[in-house]
């Protein structure tokens, strides 16, 4: 949706509601044929956790589940756009490298260069730094590093 085009055929969705992590949330998925795999994080997971769905014959789906204050604001801040025929709520590029500093694994950090090369760096780096503050220490560092190399 921002102009990066990754070679996995899945599609990320992102959500607050920790009901998502309960496995009777998609017993009716199930039965449709979907096999679903719940990750709880822990403590120190950034994330309260990911629900990846897959149908037979299709890319997975992975329903990304947080759980900071500073992550509910990203829907509000989304555009709406058509996905695979369905009007959704698409974060900013923002807000996707926000998540993705948050993250701070090494595809996370791959994706982040591969966004701010896609489109205005200025820009998206100028509306990175607005809110990079509320982020932990190694994300903030994660964000020096990256920017440093440009």
């Amino acid at each position: 949706m921002h102009g990066v085009s990754r070679g996995t055929r899945d599609l990320d969705l992102f959500t607050l509601s920790r009901e998502c992590l309960e496995s009777v949330t998609w017993v009716p998925l199930e039965v449709a044929g979907a096999t679903v795999r719940i990750r709880r994080g822990d403590a120190d997971d950034p994330l309260a956790g990911v629900v990846r769905f897959t149908m037979p014959g299709e890319g997975p789906v992975d329903l990304v589940v947080g759980k900071s204050l500073w992550q509910a604001a990203i829907s509000g801040r989304a555009r709406r756009a058509r996905v695979a025929g369905i009007e959704l709520p698409i974060a900013r590029a923002s807000d996707i490298v926000l998540l993705k500093l948050y993250g701070g694994g090494p595809q996370d950090a791959w994706d982040i260069e591969q966004l701010l090369d896609a489109g205005d760096r200025a820009a998206l780096v100028a509306e990175v730094e607005t809110a990079i503050a509320m982020l932990p220490a190694e994300s903030r560092a994660l964000w020096n590093r990256i920017t440093r190399r440009a």
